[in-house]
């Protein structure tokens, strides 16, 4: 379990998100755990619905989140395997709903040229798998979470006070890349010599909420109960400043395959199952289009 300076009940939750962050950040776990959502598929039927994904990276995702108990591999009969998700798995797809709406709300759309001025625009609507993936991108970091909670328990806290309930293995030193990182992103401001949660980091609290209720096996309801989390402050602020923390992408295809019927996005606990378009939205840049300094938070 990874050492803080909090209180122990602290730790132990700060310390079941970040390994829940660990099983679903990595790039594209998102995207295969939304594919799988609404039924068992085979290897074949995965591929055509994520095709920019070579079997030497989708066999090891998968793999990888079998391993992490996400995913069950299933041989139905002798050549015949089907991918699906476990209850865990199932469990987690509204608190990706949480996430997703999280990430519309305050990340800024990212920029696609227009194809006929050529000019580059935000786009009208970013598909919730990639709203997910750009919210993980921000808190899966390491030391994110801690940093972010420690400020959450504390108030405005100096680099010294942040590094001891945050990072106290380490030197006060190694504080200073990680919390500028979150300033970067929006999430937290310095004044002075201190450091606070922004608007747009308070607002996290559903996301941290659902989160830690999943880690512990707790029921999504439960949720807005959570000690530290339950209650936010009203934010006027939604967005701070542009965020860094970006993955390369690849093309996303222009028409995926269509998957088997499944419900609309639903913000109910009960079962989530994803729509094709809710992994597709639009074209997916090859790279991270570079914005001006002002603004909400860069994809």
């Amino acid at each position: 379990m990874a050492t803080t300076g909090l209180p122990r009940s602290t730790q132990v939750d700060v310390s079941r998100v970040t390994e829940s962050l660990e099983m679903i950040a990595p790039l594209w776990s998102v995207w295969i755990l939304m594919t799988l959502s609404a039924q068992p598929l085979r290897y074949a039927e995965i591929k055509p619905r994520l095709p920019w994904l070579n079997d030497g990276t989708l066999h090891p995702k998968l793999r990888k989140l079998t391993d992490c108990g996400l995913v069950e591999r299933t041989e139905v009969a002798q050549g015949h395997v089907t991918y699906g998700l476990t209850g865990r798995g199932a469990d987690l797809m509204p608190v990706l709903t949480v996430i997703a709406a999280w990430g519309e709300k305050h990340l800024e759309k990212p920029l696609v040229k227009n194809k006929d001025t050529g000019t580059l625009e935000p786009v009208t609507q970013v598909a919730p798998a990639q709203n997910i993936e750009d919210t993980l991108a921000l808190i899966g970091p390491r030391h994110a979470t801690p940093i972010l909670w420690a400020l959450k328990a504390r108030g405005a806290s100096s680099a010294k006070a942040l590094s001891a309930a945050a990072m106290p293995s380490y030197r006060l030193s190694n504080i200073y890349p990680q919390v500028d990182r979150l300033v970067e992103d929006g999430l937290v401001r310095k004044d002075g010599r201190a450091y606070e949660l922004t608007a747009t980091g308070h607002a996290l609290a559903p996301v941290y909420r659902a989160l830690s209720a999943w880690a512990a096996g707790r029921p999504l309801a439960d949720a807005d109960t959570h000690p530290l989390w339950g209650q936010s402050p009203a934010a006027t602020q939604t967005t701070s400043g542009p965020w860094l923390t970006i993955q390369p992408r690849v093309p996303a295809p222009a028409a995926p395959a269509p998957a088997a019927a499944a419900p609309a996005l639903s913000t109910q606990p009960a079962a989530t199952a994803w729509k094709p378009t809710d992994l597709f939205s639009h074209q997916i840049p090859v790279r991270p289009v570079t914005l001006p300094q002002a603004g909400g938070h860069r994809r």
